[in-house]
């Protein structure tokens, strides 16, 4: 047989890399298997997703991803807080709205992309937590490791030597019982280790001593740190959650001397929580008295400009005392358990229509919506009362009227300095009696007769405060009373407040204390020096940090630097 047709036994080379042991084989031949990987199975695979999930790392991303996800509710009006501008939204993004609407947008924090990370979150967290405090009891109870043989491998290692020439003190009349060697006049080695244990005692050190040796530990109050932090954030998902159960939010547009009840019956829009019961409304009163918004008069560049807005109120809970309080912007008045926020405001028409029998078919204040910066607003006047026929008025309001160039009206400023009122007037079925919702701000126009406006033969109603104007076609007349300022508020029930407060400064604290508190272990060993005289040895120091710890030698060279002036040992120069 030739030499290329024996069977390759061995052939590793060796010695091109000597590192390899000779009995190793490659495994690249053609009858080789190859590495199977185990079949994990239904259980393997759960098992496998369980441990994923609940690794820190995935519950760094998930609450990553909470607050990415929580972005769109800061960017688009939520039904549970603004529903008007989800409405206005509407209008103003008519090919956008419904994309937004079918990915939940609007309803944000209780959309199902938003809930299944918070579960994810939640679930991520208790199953981190549970097994990590588990693990941090038994440590917490372990003693203290073995001092390592050779501690020159570890880091800040120094040596002291205890010899008569390194005292720092005559030691002249010392006796034994004084912890010295009766015939060196050195310190003991029974004596050196245990004032090594009590230093290290008061530094705060867990001890156990080794023969002649001593190791101590310290900093389990970082790990207890971050399961603080944790176990804290799990604590405000579970107040946000269940809070908001029992919680509600409800809006109201409150015009100048109106009065707002804390009753289900007197929000313009209300959302309650999943356990919320009608007797949770505790009873207050809120009269709005007056707003005031001061603007910028100085500079030209941001003429107009609102600067800061405020709301005077009285307010009265059932049985108490009527107080005066100011409600201004990121100022919410607290009142029956509850927050009351001022969102928004505008300009609120009082009109008063007499139908074509002189007869009063309308008297009310009408809030308009604003339009643009200088307040510019839109709002309608319905008239269902009047004969022969209904009412329907699309009104125009500018706070300071300015005629442009083009014949149209204009607010050139927001303070109503120069208040207009114009009127487009309908007549016709306004509908409300087919049991039909209709939303006050908009008027469907369908079917209805324009007497006064662009599609007429009559120009627009234009009204001053105090002046009456007649309708085309003995419709009536209407009188413009004057102007008031109302204010969108919006009213907050939150028992979860206090308990979401108090978990999120339990995890800043905790936070702090796994960023700051240091883990180390540190050990004093006691080594007889061979062929030196009797009684004399070395004191060996040294440490281990388990992660990063910059001030670790530096306490290594502290702890050395106390043991050797406790013990009247000059340290080395």
């Amino acid at each position: 047989m030739s030499p290329r047709s024996e069977p390759d036994i061995d052939s590793t080379d060796t010695t091109a890399d000597p590192q390899r042991p000779s009995d190793h084989v490659d495994g690249s031949g053609p009858g080789d298997p190859g590495v199977n990987q185990p079949r994990l199975g239904p259980v393997g695979y759960l098992r496998f997703f369980w441990r994923q999930l609940t690794s820190m790392r995935t519950a760094l991303f998930l609450l990553m991803l909470l607050a990415l996800a929580a972005i769109p509710g800061s960017l688009v009006p939520q039904r549970t807080a603004d529903p008007n501008g989800v409405v206005q939204y509407k209008a103003d993004h008519a090919t956008l709205y419904p994309i937004l609407d079918k990915l939940q947008v609007f309803d944000t924090y209780t959309s199902v992309w938003f809930s299944a990370i918070y579960l994810l979150l939640f679930v991520s967290l208790i199953g981190c937590i549970i097994p990590r405090t588990k693990h941090h009891w038994q440590a917490l109870r372990t003693r203290p490791p073995r001092t390592p043989v050779r501690l020159t491998r570890l880091a800040g290692y120094r040596t002291v030597a205890v010899q008569p020439d390194t005292l720092a003190t005559t030691t002249s009349g010392t006796t034994a019982a004084d912890g010295t060697d009766a015939a060196t006049r050195l310190p003991s080695v029974e004596h050196a280790v245990t004032r090594a244990m009590a230093l290290l005692k008061r530094s705060g050190y867990r001890v156990e001593r080794f023969g002649d040796s001593v190791s101590a530990e310290r900093g389990y109050l970082r790990e207890t740190g971050n399961l603080v932090f944790h176990a804290a954030l799990v604590g405000v998902l579970l107040a946000v959650g269940v809070g908001g159960g029992f919680g509600y939010t409800g809006q109201r547009l409150l015009v100048e001397g109106q009065t707002f009840s804390n009753v289900l019956g007197s929000y313009d829009s209300f959302n309650p929580g999943r356990w919320f019961r009608q007797t949770d409304l505790k009873g207050y009163n809120l009269t709005l008295d007056k707003f005031v918004t001061k603007y910028e008069e100085r500079n030209l560049d941001a003429l107009g400009q609102a600067l800061d807005y405020s709301a005077t109120v009285t307010s009265q809970e059932k049985g108490g005392e009527k107080t005066t309080s100011r409600l201004g912007v990121n100022e919410p008045l607290s009142i029956g358990g509850t927050n009351v926020y001022l969102l928004g405001n505008g300009y609120a028409m009082s009109v008063t229509v007499r139908d074509g029998d002189g007869n009063v078919a309308f008297k009310d204040t009408v809030p308009f919506l604003p339009e643009d910066a200088n307040y510019t607003s839109t709002g309608v006047i319905k008239v269902p009362d009047s004969v022969p026929d209904q009412l329907g008025m699309v009104g125009f309001f500018y706070p300071t009227a300015s005629k442009l160039s083009t014949g149209a009206y204009a607010s050139a400023y927001p303070d109503d300095q120069n208040p207009l009122l114009t009127l487009q007037v309908y007549t016709g079925d306004l509908g409300l009696d087919d049991g039909v919702p209709q939303s006050v701000y908009t008027l469907d126009t369908s079917g209805l007769q324009q007497i006064a406006g662009r599609q007429s033969d009559a120009a627009s109603v234009e009204l001053k405060p105090g002046q009456t104007k007649k309708l085309p076609g003995d419709a009536g007349s209407i009188t413009f009373d004057g102007v008031k300022r109302y204010v969108s508020l919006d009213v907050h029930h939150d028992p979860s407040q206090l308990w979401v407060g108090g978990f999120a400064v339990l995890s800043v604290l905790g936070l702090l204390t796994s960023l700051f508190v240091p883990r180390r272990r540190v050990w004093v060993k006691v080594v007889p020096r061979t062929g030196a005289e009797q009684g004399e040895y070395d004191l060996e120091y040294a440490g281990l940090a388990r992660g990063e710890d910059p001030n670790l030698e530096r306490a290594v060279a502290d702890i050395a630097q106390r043991h050797a002036s406790d013990l009247g040992v000059r340290m080395p120069q």
